[in-house]
């Protein structure tokens, strides 16, 4: 199934195109199975699935962070196909941010400095009023000097969305961002990356099991055995939620 995910405004190149995708592991388990996706500039989508479906691969696959056998990944109209380690990670660090169910803040750095790690792994400089913006985006500006463990949860979580944010990413990939919070760090982890589709013109891609997450995005796909099985436009979590039962995975 070829699947596009784009508002019907933009008119740039896609921030992600994948094109006959497949990912083949040793012993011929095809964790991906000839997928085509597009996503456009500034949407969010979601991506839905049971355990062993494919969503977490064709996450990494399409962020650079694995090789898919065969098959062809543009980010931002750059292909990735074929580029080594070193240039895949020099292109994440520039064009890709991510936000983790564990956070994945340094420990012994400040929120500060796990918000601008990306830039200065990339050798650049933290524009200023764009960090101030962030930080006052996602309610940190008292907490900059603390180490992650000084916060709660929900704050971490909201420090790795700036962190994704500050490089200012052709795309923001959201593994299970919000499984490891309650609902109300949840809910807010949430609002942030939907107002930064809608305010920044972000685009965001975001592998979920949650159907309620799944609705906050513009379009969800479902997937099973590696394939794009389903698509919902302006999701309902209950729409999802019906969905996935019918095909078994509820």
């Amino acid at each position: 199934m070829s699947v596009s995910a784009a508002p019907t405004t933009v008119t740039t190149a896609p921030a992600i195109a994948l094109s006959g995708v497949s990912k083949v592991h040793p012993g011929g388990v095809r964790a991906l199975d000839d997928v085509s996706l597009t996503v456009g500039a500034g949407a969010f989508l979601a991506v839905m699935g049971p355990s062993g479906s494919g969503k977490s691969t064709l996450m990494h696959v399409a962020a650079g962070l694995d090789v898919p056998t065969s098959g062809s990944i543009r980010i931002d109209g750059a292909e990735i196909t074929g580029l080594d380690e070193t240039r895949r990670t020099e292109l994440r660090r520039r064009r890709i941010g991510f936000v983790f169910q564990a956070y994945g803040l340094v420990p012994s750095l400040s929120i500060a400095d796990n918000i601008t790690l990306p830039l200065r792994l990339a050798g650049e400089s933290a524009d200023p009023a764009w960090l101030t913006e962030l930080v006052e985006r996602v309610g940190l500006a008292g907490r900059l000097e603390h180490r992650p463990a000084e916060l709660s949860g929900g704050q971490q979580q909201r420090a790795a969305v700036a962190r994704a944010l500050v490089a200012r990413p052709a795309v923001v990939f959201a593994d299970e961002p919000t499984g490891a919070l309650d609902l109300t760090s949840t809910r807010e982890v949430l609002t942030l990356l939907r107002e930064s589709v809608d305010e920044l013109g972000q685009t965001v891609v975001m592998v979920t099991h949650d159907p309620a997450a799944a609705a906050h995005a513009d379009r969800a796909v479902v997937m099973a055995d590696g394939r794009v099985v389903d698509v919902v436009d302006s999701p309902s979590s209950a729409e999802l939620a019906r969905r996935l039962i019918a095909l078994g995975q509820g």
